[in-house]
């Protein structure tokens, strides 16, 4: 005797999708909820870096802490960036990778961050867009964008120690893709243009 397909299976069909699609989408609403509060957070924390104090935890168990703010204006952008520690911190914000110049310096300060979250604005940045750092002592820093480009992860040259005072931010490449990582980079650059005090 030959089975057909039955509403009851057309159902369960049916209930086993929309549970699927529910996990997916609450799956990606918890990575962009927590990347939010955590912004919140730090905001908290950065405040209190801004009175000298140094190394202010957003929370007791966090392995980072803030250590500078950026801002674009144009597209109303305001993120914390955190000390380097590792690619588990990237999931509450930008970082500013250990061992680059400090904001304001000479040499190249480089931040990474998640293309679908804290850096998810690079797609819409532009060359001349102004890009404000604010360093730990309050000093805010003005660069300029002055394009971007794809690099491979390991052979970046972003590393170079000159007298310019240069700024990049980096993300992973394709801005779209489906499954994180990968090979290839996305960087914008911009050069410093002034320094406005506290």
């Amino acid at each position: 005797m030959k089975r057909g397909i039955t509403r009851f299976d057309l159902g369960l069909a049916a209930l086993l999708l929309l549970a699927i699609g529910t996990w997916q989408i609450g799956a990606a609403g918890y990575i962009e909820g927590k990347a939010w509060l955590a912004q919140h957070l730090l905001d908290h924390a950065w405040k209190e870096t801004l009175t000298g104090k140094r190394q202010v935890k957003a929370w007791p168990w966090a392995d980072t802490w803030p250590v500078a703010s950026i801002e674009v204006p144009r597209l109303g952008v305001k993120e914390i960036v955190l000390a380097d520690a590792g690619g588990e911190a990237l999931a509450f914000g930008p970082e500013k990778i250990a061992g680059t110049a400090e904001p304001g310096k000479a040499g190249t300060t480089v931040i990474a961050g998640h293309r679908d979250t804290h850096f998810k604005w690079l797609a819409d940045i532009q060359p001349r867009d102004r890009i404000i750092v604010t360093s730990a002592d309050g000093r805010r820093h003005t660069y300029e964008v002055t394009g971007g480009k794809v690099v491979l992860a390991h052979a970046s040259g972003l590393y170079e120690d000159d007298d310019q005072r240069d700024l990049a931010l980096v993300t992973c490449w394709p801005l779209n893709a489906i499954q994180p990582g990968g090979e290839e980079r996305y960087v914008v650059l911009a050069t410093a243009v002034d320094d406005i005090g506290i």
